[in-house]
């Protein structure tokens, strides 16, 4: 049995992740959850409501779980913050990669008054963003918020653990947020693996998360096949004019090229870590079935969004076919999906210009993205690249 609530949780971002899945975990842990967002409506809903419903999704059907009880602090109140994290038995962010410069501040001053205050306990920060390294990421850009002599005390006091985040929460429809502004529609799926070396003290006893050392294999696992496969899956169903992810991998043909790539992925994780193929094709599989939820509703576009930063040296795509070439290992459907990057278009940001030219896009992986001009892997990328521009013209 669950202790009456006691701790308290603090959570860096009120969004999708956030509220649909890393506060779900700490309530059903037994701790009361505050909140900080920039989002003034979000904040005085959660702080008028203290509770919000969760949707749990699937083609089996769904059910709908109350996450309670729950505080939001302004973003910009500092004070709030400051007393938040001096209050806080955990922390976590769940801000999106580009927004972690912006807590560093505060986040800092809230462990400058902790400090102050003469409490020198162990804290923890849970770091749930799709980043490789986020807990060095992040620590670093907290440090130089913080005086000289406060640096030892945040080596010795404070733990920064990366965490690889599975569970697929898109966007809810405006139908579900005109009933109510805080409602999150989500899948089943609650595993949080962590890195057990990133703690300092006492590992906290949170509901399915999973404390793992070494962590390189489960962070670039969540990379380099989940978060690849679906972007993959996105960028083959937005030139096939798909709108929903189930759409797409229920099509036949971009079905094959998505579990290929994400196998070519696991064949190389299997090398780089001495983990069985076999084990990883248990993932792989569950995530095809997880890419079908209908009831999801998740969109093409959501999750080909920021296609930049996807197309990053070691992010889920250029990440893992250097982990493919490093192994000697074929790519060519990661090398397909990478083509279909280059040709998916985000309203008001465009990455690679409309007209497509070939140079651009020899430009772009050049420069950007940092691949070896006229190697194997360059010239399969530029002929899928062509075969694409070919076959989808007319859209």
């Amino acid at each position: 049995m669950i202790s009456p609530i006691l701790k308290t949780a603090v959570i860096f971002g009120a969004g999708n992740i956030g509220r649909g899945f890393i506060a779900q975990l700490f309530t059903q842990s037994g701790y009361k959850v505050i909140f900080i967002d920039v989002n003034r409506s979000l904040v005085d809903k959660i702080n008028q409501d203290q509770s919000y419903p969760i949707e749990i999704v699937s083609n089996k059907g769904n059910y709908e779980i109350k996450i309670n009880p729950v505080h939001a602090v302004h973003g910009l109140d500092q004070e709030g913050i400051a007393l938040a994290i001096c209050s806080a038995d955990i922390l976590a962010t769940a801000v999106g990669v580009h927004a972690l410069p912006g807590i560093a501040g505060p986040l800092a001053a809230g462990l400058h008054r902790r400090w102050q205050n003469n409490q020198l306990t162990s804290l923890n920060i849970i770091i749930c963003e799709n980043l490789l390294h986020a807990n060095h990421v992040l620590k670093e850009l907290v440090r130089t918020k913080l005086d000289l002599h406060e640096h030892v005390l945040l080596d010795q006091s404070i733990g920064f653990v990366e965490a690889s985040i599975g569970r697929m929460v898109p966007a809810a429809t405006k139908i579900a947020l005109s009933e109510n502004l805080l409602r999150i529609i989500t899948e089943a799926f609650d595993e949080l693996p962590v890195d057990r070396e990133g703690f300092v003290g006492e590992i906290p006893e949170i509901k399915n998360m999973i404390a793992v050392s070494p962590f390189g294999f489960f962070i670039q696992r969540k990379l380099y096949i989940h978060n690849m496969g679906h972007a993959i899956t996105a960028y083959l169903g937005y030139l096939t004019g798909y709108q929903y992810i189930w759409e797409s991998i229920r099509d036949l043909e971009i079905h094959r090229i998505v579990s290929s790539a994400m196998l070519e992925a696991a064949q190389a994780l299997a090398k780089e870590h001495g983990v069985g193929l076999d084990i990883i094709r248990v993932y792989l599989d569950d995530l095809l079935d997880r890419f079908d939820n209908i009831q999801l509703g998740d969109t093409v576009m959501r999750v080909g969004r920021d296609v930049k930063r996807k197309l990053a040296p070691q992010d889920r795509l250029i990440g893992a076919l250097n982990l493919c070439v490093k192994h000697h290992l074929k790519c060519e459907n990661i090398c397909t999906g990478i083509a279909a990057a280059f040709l998916f278009q985000e309203p008001d940001l465009l990455f690679v210009p409309s007209s497509h030219t070939e140079s651009e896009v020899e430009q772009v992986m050049s420069g950007y993205c940092e691949l070896e001009k006229g190697s194997e892997e360059w010239n399969s990328i530029k002929k899928h690249y062509r075969q694409l521009i070919n076959r989808y013209s007319s859209n």
